[in-house]
């Protein structure tokens, strides 16, 4: 038998090389999609890395210092390298930034910049996985999805600010949304081996930032539990797999900590009985939720820099400019996607028959894309209820948590709009979105007349036209089939193509206005936001007009929440002198500690300086019972620590009313010139 072998026909282009492929992407992509999805990454680079300085938030920058200094912080999360008291939050994030200072040397940039490259991530992450839960689309309407997404997930105003910042919330995002990718992957491959990396990966992010991580687990299990292929007891038992993952993953170093001998190990800070567990269920967990003292913790809050909680509180003054441009089009994406939920991921547009539907098999057909809208969907709707509602302390920044579903939400149902708008009776969807986004847009804006003064009519005539075009090429598209005028089909194409340009500047305008502003300004970690000030964060509900406009930047100042003056600053604070600084380092001596001071405020700033270890002996808060009478004096006659700051005004142990300044102040010698210190060896 003999095989002939054919000639390349004339013209043929050989297959795309591996550099090729990475910059342009494979040849059955659309020609621009990934040199577009190249420059968005770029874009997010930019926003993200762009001009950093400082320190950030102090605390966890002492934190990340101290941890280069000794391993054994670094393993604990301590704020000094002396291990007296840890952070009060776990130390995974710290962990990536530490590594990031060890090997390159502890500065601005070796501790920023891995928050940066992994906000990046996050954006691609989205991309990816909106593109690949679009399986039965159109190549084209797949990528245009996963690119608006990417788009929208950049040009997020409190994303791009969390983002160039050191607080845990970039890590905690990346985690989960790793963990969305591959749950959505484990749907589409019916096997259990990606639903396990997902629940290693929400372990992780517990690890970052405790209970809040667990937000996505619903979304994620009704997902697999729903739309995965295999039989439904099987699915039940990769559940059951996957939750022991989880907890495993969750607690190994909450169990760590808590087995370890609390005599040989730091206090853990924001706990009240030295117990990771109750920064779990108190401080960092249902205490946020419920508010102060709940889960047995005195702790937990009640000072909300979000605004009071309600059904508005993502819309007040505050918070409206973060994260609530696109919410209004993402909730009438939810429900077109609900209403035509059987059609979702075929090549039938919403409003056909079933019978109509073809290619059900391809790439998993539509269980991969009716599980995206239950896991992004699902992820959005709890983000919103717990931080609409919750009643502890609550962030502006904690927010960015929302912005991969606003995303990916976004991204998906912009696609399944202009579907249903082309094609079935759902068409006017996209005009009434179109209408909603630009009206809250330009609400938004006018809050803050002094930025940008003409941007806000800008977006208000562009969501008019886009409107306005939508629908008369809708309308118009009928008479000129009816007319048989070829022209005026081709004519209403292009008015319909204008008039989606129109939404898109109508809808990203804003965000992309208030996205830039951290650029502009100096990092301050403590509160970070995007945007010109539009108020104290405090009591604004739905739509107030409180507080007036400031200045752009990328954060504002925090203001002490009401009956708690002096606790809060633009940065951790400390008001310890130079000359005081100076005066410790002289006479320091072999003790360990540098100082023992009321709370994080004062000793994050000096450990910052001088790379010393501080006694934060209250810790962030200056109300953690870390330090206690005893405990100090076996220091003191250890000889591990001298010098302790016993001033009224400066929190902690040192308001008056403790134990231990009184303690100080009955045993130890003032220190003449220095106010406040006192000298306590033996």
């Amino acid at each position: 038998m003999s095989v002939t072998t054919l000639p390349p026909s004339h013209g043929a282009t050989p297959g795309r090389g591996r550099l090729a492929r990475a910059v342009l992407g494979p040849e059955q992509e659309p020609r621009l999609a990934r040199p577009a999805l190249w420059g968005v990454l770029g874009l997010a680079f930019v926003l993200y890395a762009w001009a950093l300085s400082g320190m950030a938030n102090e605390y966890y920058s002492a934190a990340i210092l101290s941890g280069t200094k000794s391993w054994k912080a670094f393993f604990f999360g301590a704020l000094d390298s002396g291990s007296f008291i840890t952070v009060d939050k776990p130390p995974f994030a710290l962990w990536v930034m530490g590594l990031s200072a060890r090997i390159f040397g502890f500065g601005t940039w070796s501790m920023l910049l891995p928050q940066a490259v992994a906000g990046v991530v996050t954006v691609a992450l989205v991309h990816s996985a909106v593109r690949r839960s679009l399986p039965l689309e159109r190549p084209g309407a797949a990528h245009a999805a996963a690119l608006l997404a990417a788009v929208v997930m950049t040009l997020t105003p409190i994303t791009v600010a969390i983002n160039r910042d050191n607080n845990p919330d970039t890590i905690l995002v990346l985690l989960l949304v790793a963990a969305a990718w591959f749950a959505l992957e484990a749907i589409r491959r019916g096997g259990p081996r990606a639903l396990l990396v997902c629940a290693l990966l929400v372990g992780l992010g517990f690890n970052t930032k405790m209970l809040q991580a667990y937000l996505v687990v619903p979304a994620l299990a009704l997902a697999y539990l729903t739309c995965a292929a295999a039989p439904f007891l099987r699915r039940l038992g990769h559940l059951l797999a996957a939750g022991a993952v989880l907890v495993a993953s969750s607690a190994w170093w909450m169990v760590i900590v808590d087995l370890w001998p609390a005599s040989s190990r730091p206090y853990v800070g924001g706990s009240t009985d030295n117990s990771v567990w109750d920064l779990v269920i108190g401080y960092n967990g249902l205490g946020r939720i419920f508010g102060r003292g709940f889960g047995g913790s005195g702790r937990g809050g009640g000072a909300s820099f979000g605004g009071e909680s309600g059904a508005g509180r993502l819309f007040n003054d505050t918070m409206a400019g973060q994260i609530s441009w696109l919410l209004p089009f993402c909730a009438l994406a939810l429900l077109l996607a609900a209403a035509t939920w059987r059609t979702l991921g075929t090549r039938a547009v919403p409003g056909e028959e079933r019978s109509s539907l073809s290619a059900i098999g391809e790439r998993g057909g539509p269980r991969v894309s009716r599980a995206a809208w239950l896991v992004w969907g699902g992820w959005l709707a709890v983000h919103h209820v717990v931080f609409s509602f919750s009643s502890g302390t609550f962030h502006p920044y904690y927010s960015t948590a929302m912005a991969p579903a606003v995303a990916a939400v976004t991204g998906m149902g912009a696609v399944l709009m202009w579907r249903a708008y082309r094609r079935s009776p759902w068409w006017w969807v996209l005009p009434l979105a179109a209408a909603a986004t630009g009206a809250w847009s330009f609400v938004v804006l006018r809050r803050t007349p002094e930025f940008v003064p003409w941007l806000a009519w800008a977006v208000a005539a562009a969501g008019v036209a886009a409107v306005a075009g939508l629908v008369v090429a809708r309308l118009g598209r009928g008479r000129a089939a009816r007319a048989a005028a070829g022209a005026g089909g081709a004519a209403g194409a292009r008015v319909a193509a204008v008039a989606v340009v129109a939404a898109l500047l109508a809808g990203l305008a804003g965000p992309a206005a208030y996205a830039v502003t951290p650029l502009r300004s100096p990092i301050n970690g403590t509160n970070p936001t995007a945007g010109p000030s539009a108020g104290t964060g405090f009591g604004a509900g739905f739509g107030a007009m409180r507080g007036g406009p400031g200045a752009a930047g990328g954060t504002r100042e925090m203001e002490a929440p009401p009956g708690r003056t002096g606790q809060a600053r633009s940065g951790p604070g400390g008001g310890v002198s130079s000359a005081l600084i100076a005066y410790l380092e002289q006479n320091r001596g072999t003790a360990t500690w540098l100082v023992a001071v009321g709370s994080a405020r004062q000793a994050a700033p000096i450990i910052l300086r001088t790379g010393e270890p501080v006694i934060a002996m209250g810790g962030f808060t200056g109300s953690d019972p870390a330090m206690t009478v005893q405990g100090l004096k076996e220091l003191v006659a250890s000889g591990r620590l001298k010098y302790v700051m016993a001033d009224d005004a400066r929190g902690g142990p040192g308001r008056g009313d403790s134990e231990v300044t009184e303690w100080v102040r009955a045993s130890c010698a003032a220190v003449d010139g220095q106010d406040g210190l006192y000298l306590c060896a033996p």
